[in-house]
């Protein structure tokens, strides 16, 4: 199966601008079940220069540095997908201690995954909703984490907020909605403190809809020896599979934002996003 992702991000400013390095984050990741057929991508302003390069979390990023001044920033990508089949429960989990809750990663594997593993302040009510959900799952791994990622789906109302950092968890489980991002944290921070390795995933995520609307989305992944980083996404209470296009992934959201970077002026900005995805023939 085959997709087209356009996906165009516009600044304007008040007056012109200095802009500091950016880090762009648009590029979709070759997976194994996932192709990268095509990536473009067109900055308005003209770049003084342009350079792909990785990250310390292993994402492609497009960093670029400018010398004019300017009273806008359009950044233009277009990104041609394959898919393969895939079946998101062709796994096993080994060594099979890692079946069942609590578990201890190796040292080297926690020594590895330490950024994935830090957790926010606990709060005890949002403690107990996934103690609940742990125990009628028999503490198993998997159960468990496919069961809370379908109890927050119906739980917590899913709300569209185009800018911000995460709510806290406690914010987002007292106020029982959020977007895709808030719950994806306060999911992250669950696993976190039940001792899983969890990241967030920022990318695309496609699906049949009657009047076509997408957005950037954000999932999360957390790792279980054996199946490695198993996806999971609370917002529609289901495991990710060959239609969710992940972009970057991090211990911190932050640094799954689609562009950091800051400018030097006076000036007010206004953010307008377009994005299509098509199923092709």
């Amino acid at each position: 199966m085959n997709f087209k992702i356009i996906h165009e991000t516009t600044y304007s400013f008040s007056d012109e601008v200095f802009l500091e390095p950016h880090y762009l984050r648009f590029r979709p990741k070759q997976t194994p079940f996932i192709d990268v057929i095509s990536f473009s991508i067109a900055l308005k302003s003209e770049p003084e220069g342009h350079r792909v390069i990785e990250d310390e979390e292993h994402n492609v990023i497009d960093f670029c540095w400018f010398q004019a001044l300017t009273k806008g920033f359009t950044i233009h990508v277009e990104s041609n997908l394959q898919t393969k089949a895939f079946n998101p429960f062709d796994f096993i989990v080994h060594p099979d201690s890692f079946n069942t809750l609590p578990f201890s990663y190796s040292e080297h594997q926690s020594q590895v995954l330490h950024a994935y593993l830090q957790k926010s302040e606990s709060d005890r009510d949002l403690l107990e909703y996934a103690n609940v959900i742990l125990e009628s799952s028999h503490f198993n791994t998997v159960t468990f984490m496919t069961n809370l990622t379908i109890q927050i789906h119906q739980d917590f109302s899913v709300e569209y907020r185009e800018v911000g950092p995460p709510l806290s968890p406690k914010h987002t489980f007292e106020i029982k909605k959020g977007s895709c991002r808030d719950l994806s944290w306060m999911q992250i921070n669950l696993l976190r403190h039940l001792g899983i390795a969890a990241r967030f995933v920022s990318g695309y995520f496609y699906f049949d809809m009657e009047k076509p609307s997408y957005e950037l989305h954000a999932w999360i992944e957390a790792f279980i020896p054996g199946t490695g980083w198993l996806g999971f996404d609370p917002s529609h209470g289901i495991l990710t599979g060959n239609t969710h296009f992940p972009v970057a992934s991090s211990a911190i959201p932050e640094n799954t934002m689609p562009v950091s970077g800051g400018i030097r002026g006076s000036a007010t900005s206004q953010l307008s996003t377009y994005l299509t995805i098509e199923k092709q023939n």
